[in-house]
């Protein structure tokens, strides 16, 4: 199939660039499709029902209050996934995941019009003109503050519903902390996040379980160059109803305050 016509000037992605040693990155946050793939798209397709809801409101908020850079997107993980590798590497061999430019839902629905999928053109330049940018956005926005600072932490932010059969049997802590198994981040990194972790009890959590950890995670955590990478995937059960349509003031008022928590122990223990 031919290759869609894009604008050259569109804006792909937003950052708020902080002082303080951490940069937050909310990759999958973003609902927004261009309208050329929409109109390919399914009815599951233009729903994006497998965002990260609300995740760049939770940590707006908290960024502000620590003095964080955060980066987010414009456009949806359907028209491109920012956190899976620019040629589609699996990230864990042998299980399910999605691809760089998903053609199925988390539920296996098919997201494109029967023979309307993206061809390897169309990928190659949705990479390009998506994919790219935040990349280099988040390369160069981690090295201004590890220049300032010395040592920087690169925080993933992610979500997911708390029961997903593709990926995961049975129901997903609420708090999913991974670092490619201690790759990603410094041994003090990880016990300053295990401590605060076992103070609070509001939620359940694991580290390095099915989620260790993205591409974001895996390429700029780099411990021996001063950059230390951490994923949280939260369980969206602990702040919003179950039919992921809005935030529950009191459950999203106790998860920030504990993400802030984590945040403020992880920076010190820079």
């Amino acid at each position: 199939m031919g290759v869609p016509s894009y604008s050259q000037t569109m804006k792909t992605f937003e950052l708020w660039a902080g002082s303080a040693p951490l940069l937050i990155s909310s990759p999958h946050s973003a609902q927004a499709l261009t309208a050329d793939v929409r109109a390919r798209m399914t009815p599951a397709g233009r729903a994006v029902a497998d965002t990260d809801w609300f995740v760049a409101a939770l940590y707006a908020p908290i960024a502000q209050a620590l003095g964080a850079s955060l980066l987010v997107p414009t456009y949806s993980r359907y028209l491109i996934d920012l956190n899976r590798a620019p040629d589609g590497a699996a990230l864990y061999p042998g299980q399910s995941e999605t691809g760089l430019c998903p053609l199925l839902s988390f539920a296996d629905e098919p997201l494109y019009l029967p023979g309307l999928n993206p061809d390897a053109q169309e990928i190659a330049l949705r990479r390009e003109r998506y994919w790219q940018p935040y990349h280099d956005a988040l390369k160069a926005e981690l090295e201004r503050l590890r220049v300032l600072h010395g040592t920087v932490l690169l925080w993933d932010a992610h979500s997911i519903a708390a029961e997903v059969p593709k990926f995961f049997q049975g129901r997903l802590p609420d708090l999913n902390i991974g670092s490619n198994d201690g790759a990603t981040a410094s041994a003090a990194i990880h016990l300053a996040l295990r401590r605060c972790c076992e103070k609070q009890t509001r939620f359940s959590h694991v580290f390095n379980g099915r989620f260790k950890g993205g591409y974001i995670t895996r390429r700029h955590g780099q411990p021996q160059t001063g950059v230390h990478a951490i994923q949280l995937e939260t369980n969206q059960d602990a702040y919003m109803d179950l039919k992921q349509t809005q935030l529950l003031p009191s459950r999203a008022s106790e998860l920030s305050a504990t993400i802030h928590q984590l945040l403020g122990a992880a920076i010190a223990a820079l």
